[in-house]
């Protein structure tokens, strides 16, 4: 007797690099600013009206109004406009709710360029070429883009499965296409996969409490460090000829986009590592373990005030910087959905004590942890010895078979009563 699993709906992005044509860029270039100018302009009228004044509908007539008087606002696609209002009112009802802060005005050069096409009918998608598609994108034309995912087009698109929009985003290696998807798929079956407690470190990217690690190189050549060194100090050179409030050199300028696109070319070769990682993990898992890490405090500066200076400021700088580039909360959110998506689960225990406990006899000994690799018990009737990583990720994998998983503090339980009255002892 076979039983048929429930297909459920998944939404997820799927972005691609743009072929513009010179012209083309800057006909986005134009839409993107006028998108821009358009939410500054919004947070200009709403702000200034009473609340009693504002409302979509009333936005919605500005913004008509806006685009008729003024040409160079009109580039912008009606529907683009519309999902600008729709962002913004979104905005606002996540700092509402307390999700998130105010908005605020777009500054020009700090704020990514982007513009919606919130229709996916319009897209007009085609598979050309075995490495390439055409996109329709209003007010541009047919643009190429790269094909590197089967999307649901043309006869494989229904109800269910298709696409519902897009966003043109520009970073600094040019202008992508991120395609929203709808799909509609089988519900996953419960995992039956082992369970595994990752620590996650500097050096050792990810331990796993078995034995296994997964380790990356450097993200960047010897031959691109070299050339990333000679233009950060091309860069501050000429900086330095700058005098106060005035404009950046077209030269400082070119040299600061040469600086970001060698990071981004870093930043794509880690995303794409932590993604073949996370989901070798979420495949042969069932239950993954992680540590509830508040990684916003870990990197906090240790340079103090000037009554109490801090120490080692350099060498704290230099951990911090270590600790970003390893975006260890991105690994986290990835794994969170990879193993939801292949039947699996994601749970956390508290950090506290994980690297200084040993995984043997399960007490804490000053001194244990000799070096970064090395953990040796001092306890004199246990005297394991072994991996420090693997030592962090087998305690992991004991405090959530203990059942400790999102307790705030590390082998204590949370014991509510009333206010008023007082803790008979003191632990």
């Amino acid at each position: 007797m076979t039983t048929e699993r429930v297909g459920e709906k998944r939404q997820f992005g799927h972005r691609a690099r743009l072929a513009l044509t010179p012209a083309q860029a800057v006909l986005m270039d134009g839409q993107a600013h006028a998108a821009r100018t358009l939410w500054n302009l919004l947070h200009d009228w709403w702000t200034m009206l009473p609340r009693g004044k504002r409302s979509l509908a009333a936005a919605d007539a500005a913004i008509r109004q806006a685009r008729k008087e003024v040409d160079w606002l009109a580039v912008l696609p009606a529907q683009a406009a519309q999902a600008v209002l729709k962002t913004y009112f979104q905005a606002w009802k996540n700092c509402w709710e307390g999700r998130a802060g105010a908005p605020g005005f777009k500054a020009r050069f700090r704020t990514v360029m982007s513009v919606d096409i919130p229709q996916g009918r319009d897209l007009c998608i085609t598979r050309v070429h075995r490495r390439w598609g055409m996109v329709s994108i209003p007010r541009i034309g047919r643009v190429r883009f790269r094909w590197t995912k089967d999307l649901p087009v043309g006869k494989r698109a229904n109800a269910q499965n298709r696409i519902t929009g897009a966003r043109l985003v520009k970073d600094v290696l040019g202008w992508h296409i991120a395609f929203r998807v709808q799909t509609l798929e089988p519900a996953p079956e419960a995992h039956t996969g082992p369970e595994v407690g990752i620590d996650m470190g500097v050096t050792v990217p990810l331990a796993l409490s078995d034995g296994t690690t997964y380790d990356h190189q450097a993200w960047l050549t010897r031959r691109e460090q070299a050339k990333l060194g000679r233009l950060e100090q091309r860069a501050a050179h000429r900086k330095s000829f700058r005098k106060r409030g005035e404009r950046t050199s077209n030269r400082l300028r070119a040299t600061y986009d040469q600086i970001a696109g060698i990071r981004a070319r870093a930043k794509r070769r880690h995303l794409d590592w932590q993604h073949k990682a996370t989901t070798t993990i979420a495949e042969k898992y069932g239950t993954v373990v992680v540590e509830d890490l508040n990684i916003t405090n870990m990197v906090k500066s240790a340079k103090g005030t000037v009554e109490t200076p801090g120490k080692n400021v350099v060498q704290k700088s230099g951990l911090n910087r270590a600790i970003s580039q390893e975006a260890w909360g991105r690994t986290v959110e990835l794994l969170t959905y990879k193993t939801a998506r292949h039947g699996g689960t994601l749970h956390k225990v508290p950090a506290p004590g994980t690297s200084q406990r040993c995984s043997m006899c399960g007490l804490t000994t000053p001194g244990s942890r000799e070096s970064q690799a090395v953990f040796v018990c001092k306890n004199p009737d246990c005297g394991w010895v072994g991996n420090a990583d693997h030592n962090g990720a087998r305690n992991i994998l004991h405090l959530y078979r203990m059942g400790l998983a999102l307790i705030p503090a590390a082998g204590r339980a949370v014991v509510r009563r009333a206010r008023r009255v007082k803790p008979t002892t003191a632990r």
